[in-house]
Parts: C-alpha cells; sequence; structure tokens
C-alpha cells in the first residue's frame, strides 16, 4: 500500500520524486524518504509523517543528481518513525532499496545476514534487501545474467530469496546509471520518457511526464539505464514487452479549484454516470430492434445457461456488490452470492455448477481480491469438469492493473482517476457497472419485458441531470447541518432492501473520514438489538425512498425517534409524511426505488465530507488508511 517513485535520465531527480511522491501520497502517509547518487555519493533523507516534513527537509538541498527512489510509508513492519522510512541501505550505505508489500521470511534472513556481520537500524522487513544484496555483490557468483551488471545479477539472486508480497526499486552508488525495478504480486509500472525512465507504483505519478507506460508481471525485474530499459523474470531470460499508452492526463489529478480532492470526486459523478451510459448503452436501441440494449463486450460463452453468481470484493466495493446482488437476483433471477475476499480464500464456498465469479476493485490491485480469483481459478481448472471450469469477470476503474491481466473479461468503470482515499466516484460506477451486467443478463435470460428494461434505461438516462440536481441544492445545507455534529461520537444508519447497502456505505464513509463511529443496519433489524443504543446523542441517518418498504422504513424511523434520536431523512422530495417524520431532510428527486441508490448515496457522501472538513480533519488522506490494499 506504500508508494514507490524512481526516475533515471537527464533531468534534476529531487524534484521529479517529490512531484510523484505527492501524486502516490493517498497510498500511504507515515513518513516518507528520497535517496539519490550523484558523483559516487549515496545521499538519502527521510522524514516522520507527511510528505510536507521531507519537503521541509529538502529545502535549500541542492542536488544535481539524475538517479533516485523515493517512498511514501503506510507502515506494516515498525511503527512510523524516521528509523524505519524508506529507503533503506546496507550497512555501508552505498546500496538504497524501497519497497511495497511485505517479505514474509525477513526474520529468517535477517538472523543469517546478522551472523555473516551485517547490522541492522530499523524494525522493517525492508532492511533485509539491501543487505541481502550487498552479500551478494561481495561474493559475486555465476548467475543467469553472466556478462550483464553484476548488480542487476546481485538484486535477481536477492529476489529469488524472498518470500512474501513485494515490489521494489533499488539504487547503487557503485552503478551510478542503473536502476533496477522488481515485482512480485505488487504493482509496479515503467514510465517510458525521452532518453528517460521513470517507475511507479500507480500511474498518476507517471502521467504528468509520459503516458507510455508498461506495468511489470508478477516475477519479473527491470534494468533501467538513460539508453533503455531490459526486461527480465526472475530465472534471467530476457523478455520482450512493449508500453501501452494510457488515455489520461496530468489535469486529471488536479484540484480544479475544490478544496480536496474527495469534494471534486464527488462532483464528478454525473460526468462518470453519463461517460458509463455512452460507453455501455447501445444509443438507438428500440424495443423492436432484436438485439440487447447493453454492449459490455463480453465473451459470449461467459453469460450463458449461468445457474450462480459469486461476487468477492473489499470494503466499498463489497458495498456496491450487495447492490448488484440484489440487481442480478432481482432483474435476471440467478442466485447471487457476495463474500468479502479476504474472508473468501481462507473458506471458499462449495464449487457450484455453471457459475460467474466476479471480481471487484477500484485498483485493480487489491491483493485479497486477487488472491481469490487466483484460488477460484485454480480449484475450478483442476475440478476436470466441464460444468465447473472457470467462468471469470472483473469490475475495476483500472483495466490496465492486475485484475486486467488476470481476468480476460473486464468492465471498466470509466471513472477516471480517483485520488481521494475514500472512494465516491468509483462506488458509483461500480453501480453503474452492475446495472448493465444485470439489464444484459434479463435482456439473455428474458426475466423483463422489453418495456420493462426501456423504463430502467430511460431512468439511468436521467440521473446525471437529477444527481447535478442533488449536488446543488443539498450541498451548503449539508455544509451548514454539518455544524451539529461536530462533536457527535456514535451514528446509526438505516436502510432496507437495496438501499440498506447504501446505510453500510455511508456509515463507512463517516467512519473513514471523520473517526466518527458510525454502524448500518437493516432498518427492520433496529429493534433486535441495535435499538438499545439510541438516545438523543446517537443520530439516525435513515434511507427512505418510495417503493414496497417505505412505510416501513418511515414506521421503523418513528421507533428511533420515540428513543429521542435525532433523525435526519434521505427521502423523496416534496413529501409531506417525510417531512413529519425527521428532524433534518437530505432530499433527492423521486425515483424509480430501483435506482434510487445512486442517489441516495449522494447526501451522505456530502454529510462525511462535511463533518470532516468542520472537525479540521484531512479529509483525503485518512489516518491509518490507503487509497489502494495491496498486501494481505
Amino acid at each position: 500500500m506504500c508508494g514507490i517513485v524512481g526516475y533515471i535520465g537527464t533531468r534534476a531527480a529531487h524534484s521529479i520524486l517529490i512531484e510523484g511522491l505527492q501524486k502516490l501520497e493517498y497510498r500511504g502517509y507515515d513518513s516518507a524518504g528520497v535517496a539519490t547518487i550523484s558523483e559516487g555519493q549515496l545521499t538519502r533523507v527521510r522524514a516522520k509523517g507527511k510528505l510536507q516534513n521531507l519537503r521541509q527537509k529538502l529545502n535549500g538541498l541542492e542536488d544535481p543528481a539524475r538517479v533516485g527512489i523515493g517512498h511514501t510509508r503506510w507502515a506494516t513492519h515498525g511503527k512510523p518513525e524516521e528509523h524505519n522510512a524508506h529507503p533503506h541501505t546496507d550497512t555501508q550505505a552505498r546500496i538504497a532499496v524501497v519497497q511495497n508489500g511485505i517479505i514474509e521470511n525477513y526474520r529468517d534472513l535477517r538472523e543469517k545476514l546478522k551472523a555473516k556481520g551485517h547490522s541492522f537500524r530499523s524494525d522493517t522487513d525492508t532492511e533485509v534487501i539491501p543487505h541481502l544484496i550487498a552479500e551478494f555483490l561481495a561474493e559475486p557468483t555465476e548467475g543467469a545474467l553472466s556478462g550483464q551488471s553484476l548488480f542487476l545479477e546481485a538484486v535477481r539472486q536477492s529476489v529469488n530469496q524472498l518470500q512474501g508480497a513485494f515490489a521494489l526499486a533499488v539504487v547503487n552508488a557503485d552503478y551510478p546509471d542503473e536502476l533496477i525495478v522488481v515485482r512480485q504480486q505488487a504493482p509496479l509500472a515503467i514510465g517510458f520518457g525521452q532518453g528517460e525512465f521513470f517507475c511507479a507504483s500507480d500511474t498518476p505519478a507517471i502521467v504528468p511526464h509520459t503516458r507510455a507506460v508498461l506495468p511489470l508481471e508478477n516475477g519479473e525485474l527491470a534494468l533501467l539505464t538513460p539508453l533503455g530499459a531490459s526486461i527480465y523474470d526472475f530465472s534471467g531470460h530476457r523478455l520482450k514487452k512493449h508500453p501501452i499508452t494510457l488515455n489520461w492526463n496530468p489535469i486529471m489529478v488536479e484540484k480544479q479549484g475544490f478544496k480536496h480532492f474527495m469534494l471534486k470526486e464527488i462532483y464528478e459523478q454525473p460526468g462518470v454516470v453519463r461517460a458509463c451510459l455512452e460507453a455501455y448503452l447501445n444509443v438507438d436501441w428500440q424495443t423492436d430492434s432484436g438485439y440487447s440494449p447493453v454492449r459490455l463486450g463480453l465473451a459470449a460463452p461467459l453469460l450463458q445457461a449461468l445457474q450462480h453468481i459469486q461476487i468477492v470484493a473489499c470494503g466499498t466495493s463489497w458495498h456496491a456488490s450487495l447492490v448488484g446482488k440484489y440487481l442480478l437476483e432481482q432483474l435476471a433471477g440467478i442466485p447471487t452470492f457476495v463474500q468479502y475476499a479476504s474472508e473468501f480464500r481462507y473458506s471458499p464456498a462449495p464449487l457450484m455448477p455453471n457459475t460467474l465469479t466476479i471480481g471487484v476493485t477500484q485498483s485493480g490491485e487489491t491483493a485479497d481480491t486477487l488472491a481469490a480469483l487466483e484460488m477460484e481459478q485454480t480449484r475450478r481448472t483442476q475440478s476436470g469438469t466441464a460444468a465447473y471450469q472457470p467462468r471469470m469477470l472483473g469490475i475495476t476503474n483500472r483495466p490496465e492493473s492486475s485484475l486486467g491481466r488476470l481476468v480476460a473479461d473486464i468492465i471498466d468503470t470509466h471513472a477516471g482517476i480517483e485520488i481521494g482515499v475514500a472512494a465516491t466516484k468509483t462506488f458509483t460506477a461500480q453501480l453503474m457497472a452492475f446495472y448493465f451486467l444485470a439489464l444484459e443478463l434479463a435482456y439473455q435470460r428474458q426475466t423483463l419485458s422489453l418495456d420493462q428494461i426501456e423504463a430502467i434505461l430511460d431512468g439511468l438516462r436521467q440521473l446525471p441531470a437529477q444527481m447535478e440536481l442533488v449536488l446543488e441544492s443539498q450541498e451548503r445545507y449539508i455544509e451548514e447541518l454539518a455544524h451539529d455534529f461536530v462533536d457527535t461520537q456514535d451514528f446509526i444508519f438505516v436502510g432496507r432492501g437495496l438501499n440498506y447497502p447504501i446505510a453500510l456505505e455511508g456509515a463507512l464513509k463517516l467512519k473513514e473520514i471523520s473517526y466518527i463511529h458510525a454502524e448500518g443496519y437493516p432498518a427492520g433489524e433496529m429493534k433486535h438489538g441495535p435499538i438499545a443504543l439510541l438516545d438523543a446523542k446517537v443520530p439516525v441517518v435513515a434511507i427512505a425512498m418510495p417503493g414496497p418498504v417505505y412505510e416501513k422504513v418511515l414506521s421503523n424511523a418513528q421507533e428511533a425517534k420515540a428513543r429521542d434520536a435525532q433523525l435526519i431523512g434521505v427521502v423523496p422530495m416534496n413529501d409531506p409524511e417525510a417531512e413529519e417524520t425527521f428532524d433534518s431532510l437530505l432530499p433527492v428527486p423521486v425515483v424509480d426505488e430501483l435506482i434510487s441508490p445512486l442517489l441516495t448515496v449522494i447526501p451522505l457522501q456530502l454529510l462525511s465530507y462535511h463533518i470532516a472538513a468542520r472537525r479540521g480533519l484531512d479529509v483525503d488522506q485518512p489516518r491509518n488508511l490507503a487509497k489502494s490494499v495491496t498486501v494481505e
């Protein structure tokens, strides 16, 4: 979950490294550091806390180095102190390494290296790596890369000693024209410039300089010099690979006048829905067209004769998947199961025939989700039975990611780069993916009439304008309402049906960025225990939209009101019954309950945002969290 950057070329490395780290700070902000090489010397500067602390240390430092590596840390091994900050070096401070991931066998390696005279200064797992490389350089042996750089061969031999998931960038003062990068189960990409190369854990750090990017695969390492890039596997075999061109631009990763990335990304949601509609709807479709209204571009056999669907996801993606479950069951009639990827890995469901497995991950790099998909793919392939063979689908905002390379069929959510750690627009985009998938299956299986499908499509087409109305009419009021909850310690969110996952998502957003304890419940379950929590100090947010359960949610809200809880209602506009029930209203346009989650989530995002902002917290980089969870 840490952020790695690296540069080698003709420009001053420091500014490029710091700029890259700024783009990656959402991946971790416990500490940061850089290491550069100039005139045969390695210079390392590290600082505890956010990147600004490192900037202050670097102010006034003149460094002509043209090669260097940088790191922003999310702590796993060792407290967030300067001595645990990356880069880490060997005893002689000639080799520097930055790492994203976990080295599982570092204790055993550390003890062996200590016995050979190596001394360690940190509590991290990473520090064994530069010492291991130094050991192989001190006693070079004939290796698979004989005739190549001894430094490259030492790194190759070292990574073959490591167990775990990791991405590395390595520099060596004795090899000042070389930057070596490694990938094993943690993301890392190379950027190709003119006489210069970049590396980073995520592409936002690269796109300001080049859009020609090569994501490394697991078990690959690369030697970067000002003259070119050479890619090898861990056995030492040279690989032929070509970069891809990203369709992003630097403006996409700027705040564009908004105070925080999160607020900007909340406001980008109408545009995201428009992009999804443009990408996946057949614009000329009519009920008598004779073909599907949806064009997902999936392999035809993937969806044929399905009997079950299972979805694996984490966090906000898990909440989106719960809405997806409702849509797939109610629209397409397919039994659907949603599991936390971290749980599925260790207690998978029994194999069921003709099952579609869907992995949902914003980044396409979520370690638990990728591991769950790999495991499912393996055990189905090994079953040897046609009905149990793997059918795999990915839903992600990053089709060029590890998920895109693992799974042949992808639904790209078209949300653009999301910088705020708390997901907003990518959640909405994942919901759109599930609507399209459910409609495609409903069309194929004829579980909905063509007129019913057209009615849902018409509702989706109207969403962007309705979302803009919510943003324009609600934000100022929600900003004022947030004043009332600056000192609140507990919140309850309730909903029913497909708005129950929205209650869970609303509670998660508030927890993530305001650090207020919040829980989401099915509204009908309040009286089965959670109602004991209620008093005048515990506000209740209820999502009550017209539909079969509307009156029941209002009744559940009345039960909370009778316990003196302050009631906040996400309700249809101009509804007299809602006005009588709730103390505060967050109204949204009246829509069919089926598509209401795409609207009801927006006031909850704004409420969480403004409460956190009023509390003076760092909305975009909440404590202890990182954007992409790339370690188990």
